[in-house]
């Protein structure tokens, strides 16, 4: 099986060589560079499997080219950020990230992040995590809602005819939706099932992604509960 490639782009040397080395311990195989616009490059050229993307970097800050990435492709982005309660941590999830590690962080979290990540992209062409049954499926595996049609087998999505491009994080996070019509989903089952976490994390992220994936099906599909968590409208 060949190594997954990562790029990471980080401007720090030490902190730069260190996850390197640590992250090729553990199999992978790793393009360190230490600014935004040679990650640009870097990506265009190698197209790596996943991106782990500084967001305080020289030339262009991860953000930037989180949105940059984003725009070309659906590969995973895994954001850094130094401060857990920076709204640097919200720009990049809304630039497209898919997820989000602090700084100081322990290589083996940071490891156990990239697999959950490349775990959940690597089924999302292979169907969803669990969840109960959808009704309103119809034949071939799609599910019908109003004008939103989503084909669980061909993961395929289309709002009024027109196919919507959502990347595999916000597919599977549809796919939760849909498995169930009406019924509300908390936060931390949504992180459970979609993120693949087995621990508590940052409800940010859920937030975030819901938002995106409003932007692209409909304002008015998702709806909040509050205090609860969300439920795709019947």
């Amino acid at each position: 099986m060949a190594e997954t490639h990562v790029l990471f782009v980080e401007d720090d040397d030490v902190i730069r060589e260190a996850t390197q080395l640590a992250l090729e311990r553990d199999g992978f195989a790793v393009t360190a560079v230490p600014d935004g616009l040679t990650g640009l490059a870097s990506f265009r050229a190698d197209r790596p499997d996943i991106a782990l993307l500084d967001v305080m970097v020289p030339g262009l800050d991860g953000v930037s080219l989180c949105r940059r990435i984003r725009d070309e492709s659906t590969v995973p982005v895994i954001m850094l950020s130094a401060r857990a309660d920076s709204i640097d941590v919200v720009l990049g999830l809304e630039a497209g990230a898919d997820d989000y590690v602090t700084k100081p962080f322990d290589g083996a979290v940071l490891v156990a992040r990239i697999r959950a990540v490349l775990r959940r992209f690597g089924h999302a062409s292979g169907g969803r995590s669990g969840g109960g049954e959808a009704e309103p499926a119809a034949e071939g595996g799609v599910l019908v809602f109003g004008d939103l049609e989503v084909d669980t087998e061909g993961m395929e999505v289309r709002k009024g005819g027109e196919q919507v491009a959502l990347t595999p994080t916000e597919m599977r996070l549809l796919l939760e939706f849909s498995s169930a019509p009406g019924t509300v989903l908390s936060r931390d089952k949504l992180l459970e099932r979609v993120w693949d976490y087995g621990w508590g994390g940052d409800t940010r992220v859920v937030d975030v992604h819901v938002q995106r994936l409003r932007t692209k099906i409909g304002q008015d599909r998702i709806e909040t509960v509050r205090g609860f968590g969300y439920k795709l409208r019947a």
